[in-house]
């Protein structure tokens, strides 16, 4: 990386383990939300590099030393990168604060932990087997081995990119595969810097290509690229569709994780501390900037004014300002659009007879920043309830039964994350059984691990990141036959 003029940094792309600016020339702007200011800029990468990219992960997976490597070897090449990212944690999370305005306490935190990603798929490598198989055959031996898919499009969003980009390329490498990793237009600065760490792991040159620009051309380019096998987006539905439609060109396989509008349900024999606290963790935690945020609150009848009046007294305490301080405890929100989203879906809340509780307004450390807001909603049909807003906003619906409880934790076009706070381990049981979700916390929320599958259902996309079954995800089987007689094959023209 290098400076260019008073205090701005001018970013490259990795491509073949050189840095690189766009082949045009072009460039954007990347600024710090917190004080609006312009502080890097990043090449906008045209279809000409993007193909560059993919060809030299293309050669790296097939004819370079990564092809050769054991996967002992590769599984080394992942525990160094997660003792650089753990060595590196307080930077990259300095990094990563400046660009997307994310707190400097939890992004610090993020990329120290995630190295604990980089070490579990290191375990992980030459772990990959196939099996052999109780032919029908007489005078057969048939196996499977697991191969690599190929070339991987990963593409992530500026918001927790360092975990992102762990869950993505950590057992897309395990398994054998190149990737092409696409940053984020909003806040490409922390995985460019993380890149800087791969060849010092020992990474082959072009195993790992990072790559900055919009969506079109430089996504559109990335996800119909006929090289690409597989490809793993993080993002919005919208941009989902284009990631859909671009992959009918190259048939590659595809996940999807969409993000939610989560529920956060709280019964009345719950332990109201615990599930305050849970509740401000879920949707104050990251300034709501989190795909798993606990959005939708659900509360019963019987305890929702006690609770209400807990949370609406944490949420008008809490202390917005600059992410970098230890006293803040939420910082900005990383975009304009986020914030006049949210406005304007507040607005049409009242309209329909939502009552906003606390906040409702930008908040007076700046323009990026909002702050701590709870509306509560008459019904489920406001159209605030699901509609994921990325931000400090709380929607409340109170129930009285079970059923309904799950009726309208359920009535969601999206399906990524639920909490469930109750005593009743029975219930508890119940109802992560009938939540139509795919991670659900019971007296807890927003834990993570590489040990944990992470993904959702309906709206929320489909495929899973993390967990072991996430290197399988990675490869294909390929079917061995071997013929142990000694006879001459029979009639040409009958099947065996």
């Amino acid at each position: 990386m290098t400076t260019g003029r008073a205090m701005m940094k001018t970013y490259k792309m990795l491509i073949e383990g050189a840095w690189l600016a766009a082949s045009n020339g072009a460039t954007f702007e990347t600024f710090n939300p917190a004080t609006g200011t312009v502080w890097a800029t990043a090449p906008e990468a045209t279809a000409e590099d993007v193909d560059r990219a993919v060809r030299a992960a293309h050669r790296a997976c097939y004819e370079g030393p990564w092809a050769s490597m054991t996967p002992t070897a590769r599984g080394q090449c992942l525990h160094r990168l997660g003792d650089l990212l753990a060595e590196r944690s307080e930077a990259l999370g300095e990094t990563e604060t400046r660009d997307s305005g994310k707190m400097f306490k939890e992004t610090r935190w993020q990329a120290k932990y995630i190295s604990e990603f980089f070490h579990f798929y290191a375990g992980a490598a030459d772990k990959i087997s196939g099996e052999t198989l109780p032919i029908d055959k007489p005078g057969m031996f048939v196996f499977t081995n697991r191969e690599p898919l190929g070339v991987v499009a990963a593409v992530v969003p500026w918001n927790s990119q360092l975990f992102l980009t762990a869950v993505k390329i950590g057992p897309a490498l395990a398994a054998g595969n190149t990737v092409v990793l696409k940053t984020s237009e909003h806040a490409p600065a922390a995985i460019l810097e993380f890149g800087e760490l791969l060849a010092e792991a020992g990474f082959p040159d072009g195993v790992v290509n990072i790559i900055t620009g919009h969506g079109d051309p430089c996504g559109k380019a990335l996800t119909s690229h006929p090289l690409v096998a597989r490809i793993s987006f993080t993002g919005g539905p919208g941009a989902a569709r284009h990631v859909l439609m671009n992959s009918t060109q190259n048939f590659a396989q595809v996940s999807l994780e969409l993000g939610g509008k989560s529920p956060f349900i709280v019964f009345e024999d719950a332990d109201l501390e615990s599930a305050v606290n849970g509740a401000v963790a879920g949707i104050f935690g990251a300034s709501g900037q989190s795909c798993v945020a606990g959005s939708r609150l659900i509360v019963h009848e019987d305890v929702a004014d006690e609770f209400l009046a807990r949370l609406t007294a944490i949420a008008r305490d809490i202390v917005i300002g600059d992410p970098m301080a230890e006293a803040t405890q939420m910082g900005p929100l990383c975009t304009m659009g986020q914030v006049e989203t949210i406005e304007r879906e507040l607005r049409q809340a009242v309209a329909e007879g939502g009552t906003i509780l606390c906040g409702g307004k930008r908040a007076a450390a700046g323009q990026l920043f909002f702050e701590p807001t709870i509306v509560e909603c008459p019904s489920a049909d406001l159209k605030i309830v699901d509609t994921e807003l990325f931000g400090p906003v709380l929607c409340v619906l109170r129930f009285a039964t079970e059923a309904e409880a799950l009726a309208l934790a359920n009535d969601s076009e999206h399906g990524l994350a639920a909490g469930i706070f109750t005593r009743d381990s029975a219930r508890s049981l119940r109802m992560s059984r009938a939540v139509r979700a795919g991670i659900v916390w019971v007296n807890t929320y927003r834990a993570i691990s590489p040990v944990a599958e992470f993904g959702g259902t309906k709206g929320s996309g489909y495929g899973r990141e993390s967990g072991f079954q996430a290197v399988y995800d990675y490869t294909r089987p390929k079917t061995v036959w071997m013929n142990m007689s000694d006879e001459p094959l029979a009639n040409p023209f009958q099947m065996r």
